[in-house]
């Protein structure tokens, strides 16, 4: 697959994180510390604007959302003790055209974020805001999560997780994770059960183990 000829969004959507770690090492997963804050929350894709925000401080988040282009999947390096966002900040992102925020941190407001639908993946909440003192440069490499996320990698995140596929691999990737998702679409369980069964048994004769 040629860089001309990605996937679409629609298409990245139709596939789960489960099966984008056909491609993926572990390292490209983040850490399953930072969830979906509400359910169901959709499936997202989309490219990253990334935004490192200092200690203490919430001030490139707060920019970020008048930056980032509609699409953009806001992904977040932020102070782990503060709230980084809060409703109107992602009321006014979705309004943009925002997909979504993935934050390394904590935010306030969630009944508010709930109600709007916004997805927002991120540690958990924190009713105590952080200042706006200091700006970063957006889109320079930021760490999320245990991954290093780079402007433009796709995020691909659902209930299962969140996967950051670099922007050089996308194509790469995605065929992969679309032919295991064809491939698991043609068979039934009990075709799977009989695959799976010879499999886990071959192994446990591989490894000389009998009961």
């Amino acid at each position: 697959m040629s860089n001309s000829n990605q996937p679409t969004i629609a298409e990245l959507l139709a596939v789960s994180t489960c099966e984008y770690a056909e491609g993926l090492s572990r390292q490209q997963f983040i850490d399953p510390v930072i969830r979906q804050l509400w359910s169901p929350m959709p499936r997202i894709a989309g490219p990253a604007f990334t935004v490192k925000c200092a200690v203490g401080d919430h001030l490139s988040l707060h920019a970020a959302i008048y930056r980032a282009k509609p699409g953009d999947v806001i992904v977040v390096q932020a102070d782990p003790d503060f709230a980084s966002a809060g409703g109107n900040v992602c009321a006014v992102a979705q309004k943009r055209g925002i997909v979504a925020m993935v934050i390394d941190g904590l935010v306030r407001d969630l009944g508010e974020i709930r109600d709007c639908k916004f997805p927002v993946l991120a540690r958990g909440v924190m009713p105590k805001p952080a200042g706006k003192k200091q700006i970063y440069p957006f889109n320079q490499a930021i760490q999320c999560g245990g991954v290093t996320v780079n402007a433009g990698d796709y995020i691909i995140a659902d209930e299962d997780g969140i996967a950051v596929i670099p922007k050089d691999r996308l194509n790469d990737v995605y065929a992969l994770a679309k032919a295991r998702t064809e491939k698991d679409a043609e068979m039934n369980l009990t075709e799977w059960q009989a695959q799976h069964s010879k499999k886990i048994e071959s192994k446990l004769q591989e490894l000389g183990y009998s009961d």
